[in-house]
């Protein structure tokens, strides 16, 4: 199937807001807990955010990247066959 460009852009969406939400949700709930068992509020709580936003970060780079490469292969290989068709188009 080739892919149009809605759907490389809706594959990038889907595969990098879980980055977001998934750290930020878990870093609250487990912010909080801590908080409460420890009576430290607000600190471990903005710790756990913290610690959490530098995970997501580093996903949200990481899978960026990899996003990249695979784009810029599917867009090599879509040339490539181009230019095949071209050339035996020729003779």
């Amino acid at each position: 199937m080739k892919n149009t460009t809605w759907s490389i852009a809706l594959r990038v969406l889907v595969n990098l807001s879980g980055w977001i939400a998934f750290p930020v949700i878990i870093g609250v709930i487990v912010g909080k807990w801590l908080d409460r068992r420890y009576g430290t509020e607000p600190w471990l709580f903005l710790t756990t955010i913290g610690v959490c936003f530098l995970f997501s970060m580093y996903g949200l780079v990481i899978n960026a990247l990899k996003e990249f490469k695979k784009i810029e292969r599917e867009s090599q290989l879509e040339n490539n066959q181009k230019k095949i068709v071209k050339t035996i188009n020729k003779f």
